[in-house]
């Protein structure tokens, strides 16, 4: 089983964007803060994305191919994926999309903007809520069965 660290966004105040956009390795939160692994976006990956929670349109459960930096392929995995994929692969991202989300959500002033990263530094999930006290409008976005491929 792959290590996982939790890191939560507020704590990142510098080092955030440059993690989520993968372009630099995170800087240290603080005292006894861990480094994660330098990781950045390839330009052609797959991996399988279960979004839910919240009334969003993004739910389900897909297999996702991105071709330089696009979404090529978006399969719905169960019934909510099917239906999505069907209407437009472009509702489903990027890793680099679901985490330019997240950096949007804590810019903004959410609850909650946290993501969890693998023992490479890869994002594995991203937990969003825009409002404490509103009903509704979380999302979970967890990415697994993550695999560069060559372009």
């Amino acid at each position: 089983m792959r290590a996982v660290r939790t890191i939560t966004l507020s704590a990142l105040l510098m080092g955030a964007a440059a993690v989520a956009c993968g372009t630099e390795a995170a800087e240290e939160a603080g005292p006894g803060a861990s480094r994660l692994p330098r990781w950045s976006e390839p330009s052609s990956y797959t991996y399988t994305l279960e979004s839910s929670e919240g009334e969003r349109a993004l739910i389900g459960k897909f297999r996702v191919t991105v071709r330089d930096g696009e979404v090529v392929s978006a399969v719905g995995l169960d019934e909510s994926g099917e239906l999505v994929a069907k209407r437009s692969r472009r509702d489903v991202p990027t890793i680099r999309g679901l985490l330019e989300e997240c950096e949007r959500a804590r810019a903004e002033g959410a609850d909650t903007a946290e993501v969890e990263y693998a023992g490479d530094g890869h994002p594995v999930r991203i937990s969003l809520d825009w409002e404490k006290n509103a009903i509704d409008d979380e999302a979970l976005y967890v990415i697994s069965d993550y695999e560069p491929t060559a372009s």
